[in-house]
């Protein structure tokens, strides 16, 4: 470098009168979007899905659930009867391909539909009767809860939030007049909550641990209908925390659909190979009919739940201060979280 070059420090360069520029502020940590959707900040992401939708349950006033689940593969018919039509993938809004789709009357006749086709015809049909018994149940399920005299909101419908069984609940739930839940969960392909959601109670999860932990700590009782992967999923594992006494709590479990079930799954055989205890047999029931799924609803939440309530008030009342001892109010009126056994 000769005499006459100077360094070049570029934005650095101090000014001739010695002071740095000054700065901007620096982002607060809990506002910056880098720091928030890094690696580093996938604790701050975790519990934000809990700390958030805990909340909104307690400005809601829910106190427990009755969840859903189902298959979102299938639109149900609406009012105007258009067509059945398989979607893509679950959650999914955009229609499988041609050649999945269920055949239609014509097709069949003309002898070009493929056997799959044929196939999902006829189970279309099932799958248009299962929408529209989740839609009833939740109907059924959404008046007698309304009637319960409580402060907050008793068994609530909830869902995935999605479309197929998941729409229908929220829908028979919404038709009812109550409030209902939507767990959505953010997927790599197009999918959005259905409308029948109740809007401050729709909610979109990004982990599935997240969102299986909503779906578990609030349910009182859970309805599994004739679904695919996702509802295996949720309902074995709901099924698992019941028979290794993980829950502190009794949940009623309705599998709906017999006919659908005894297909998918050979409980017997389960049982004669050793894998499940006979006994396991009894964390669920059946039911083909809304009004027969519905009764067992009833009975087991009035047993479980009702009952052991209206006892527990007819003992002596606590005092305002003892009611209160170490709570804050959003705390007593905060929704019913499950405790883990020890």
């Amino acid at each position: 470098m000769s005499e006459n070059q100077k360094p070049n420090h570029g934005s650095d360069a101090i000014p001739a009168n010695g002071t740095p520029p000054p700065l901007e502020r620096a982002p607060l940590a809990y506002e910056n979007s880098n720091f928030l959707n890094s690696a580093d900040g996938r604790l701050m992401r975790i519990v934000s899905e809990y700390l958030e939708p805990l909340a909104r349950f307690r400005r809601e006033q829910i106190q427990d659930t009755v969840v859903f689940f189902g298959s979102a593969r299938f639109r149900g018919r609406d009012e105007a009867d258009h067509a059945l039509e398989l979607l893509d993938n679950t959650g999914s809004t955009q229609a499988a391909p041609s050649d999945e789709q269920p055949a239609k009357a014509p097709e069949i006749a003309a002898g070009i539909a493929s056997d799959l086709q044929r196939k999902r015809a006829v189970a279309a049909v099932e799958m248009a009767r299962y929408y529209e018994d989740a839609r009833r149940l939740a109907q059924l399920l959404t008046n007698w809860a309304k009637a319960i005299p409580s402060r907050r909101h008793r068994f609530v419908v909830t869902s995935g939030g999605g479309p197929g069984i998941m729409e229908a609940a929220n829908r028979g739930a919404h038709e009812a007049g109550g409030k209902t839940i939507g767990l959505n969960i953010r997927l790599p392909f197009e999918q959005s909550p259905n409308p029948y959601i109740t809007p401050s109670l729709n909610f979109e999860f990004h982990y599935f641990f997240m969102r299986k932990l909503w779906f578990a700590y609030l349910s009182k009782a859970l309805v599994v209908f004739p679904g695919g992967f996702g509802t295996l999923d949720e309902m074995f594992e709901i099924l698992t925390l019941m028979q290794t006494h993980k829950l502190a709590k009794k949940i009623t479990v309705v599998m709906y659909g017999s006919e659908y079930w005894k297909k998918v799954i050979n409980i017997d055989a389960l049982v004669d190979t050793g894998a499940i205890s006979p006994k396991d047999i009894e964390l669920f029931q059946m039911a083909d009919s809304p009004e027969q799924a519905f009764e067992i609803l009833r009975g087991g939440l009035t047993e479980n739940y009702l009952s052991v309530e209206l006892t527990n008030a007819h003992h002596a009342a606590p005092s305002h201060e003892e009611l209160m001892a170490g709570m804050t109010l959003e705390d007593f009126l905060g929704p019913d979280i499950a405790k883990t056994s020890k």
